[in-house]
Formats: structure tokens, sequence, C-alpha cells
């Protein structure tokens, strides 16, 4: 039998990994940037930051709890310019994590239920906040492209250079 919140640990560990390399990225946007958008009525870089803590904090931690979610959406009324923008999603992330350290491995296989009505298990829940985080990382990186502005690779090396390191 695992040991007690195992899971929960690993999965919490997974997650801290996965923002550390959003947060790298987004360290790049330029602040004169943060309302930038690649086309009008389209996320900004600052809606997707703002998005990312209030969707983490308001709907996945709260559905994690089996509470309904209270997403309040991802405008500059949350936290307007890039500081404040950074500061939001850095509050969210350490309110979330705080929530989901008292989860136990119980905790993970009991349900929620999701906005969308469907009933979850609380593991398989936050799983996909982890692939929805990514998503939205995607965005940033795509985002920064359009814009110039030179990103950290994702693992260390770049293409290119695991295409030189690689045989065949």
């Amino acid at each position: 039998m695992p040991a007690v919140n195992e899971c929960a640990r690993e999965l919490i560990d997974y997650f801290e990994r996965i923002r550390e390399r959003t947060m790298r990225v987004i360290a790049c946007i330029p602040p004169e940037k943060t309302d930038w958008s690649y086309m009008p009525g389209k996320y900004t870089l600052g809606d997707l930051v703002r998005h990312l803590g209030a969707i983490e904090r308001w709907m996945f931690a709260e559905n994690a709890q089996r509470r309904a979610s209270r997403y309040p959406g991802h405008g500059p009324e949350l936290a307007d310019g890039h500081e404040a923008s950074v500061a939001y999603i850095r509050r969210m992330h350490d309110e979330s994590m705080a929530i989901f350290r008292t989860l136990s491995d119980d905790d993970l296989d009991a349900k929620c239920v999701t906005p969308g009505g469907v009933e979850l298990r609380v593991g398989k829940w936050l799983r996909s906040m982890i692939e929805h985080e990514v998503h939205h990382r995607g965005q940033i990186y795509m985002y920064l492209a359009m814009l110039g502005v030179e990103t950290p690779p994702m693992y260390g090396l770049t293409e290119e250079e695991v295409r030189r390191r690689s045989t065949g």
C-alpha cells in the first residue's frame, strides 16, 4: 500500500515544476506589451497571465475541495499592468498550493463536479489543470515569438541543439 498522500505529493511537486517553466516564459514578457494581443477581442498577454492565476485558484482549487467554481474572469480589474499581473498569478498559485497540499490520496480519488457539470475524480481534474496551463503557456510562447522576443528553451536545449546532438 502506498504511503499516505504519496500520489497527492507527487502531483503537487509535478505541478510546481510546470509552473516554474511557465513563470520563466512569463518573465520574458516586455512590460509594455502586457496589453498586447495579435487581434482585437483575443486574450492579451496580461489576460493570459491573470487567467492562469484565476482559473487555478478560483476554479481548480475550489473544485478540488468539492466546491463550485468562483472563477472571476481574467480582466485588468484583477491586476492592472505587468507587475500587478505577475504578483497576482504568484499570489493565486500560493493560495492554490496551500489548498492542494491539504489533499490526501483519498481526496484525489473523490469525485468533484466541474463547471461543465461533469463528475470527475479530483486527481484527474487536477491533471487537466496542468494540461490547461501547458496550453496557455504555449500561447504565451507564440505571442512572444510574434513580437520577436527571445524565450528560454523549455528543457534546456533548443530544437537545433537537440538535432545537432542526435544520431542519424
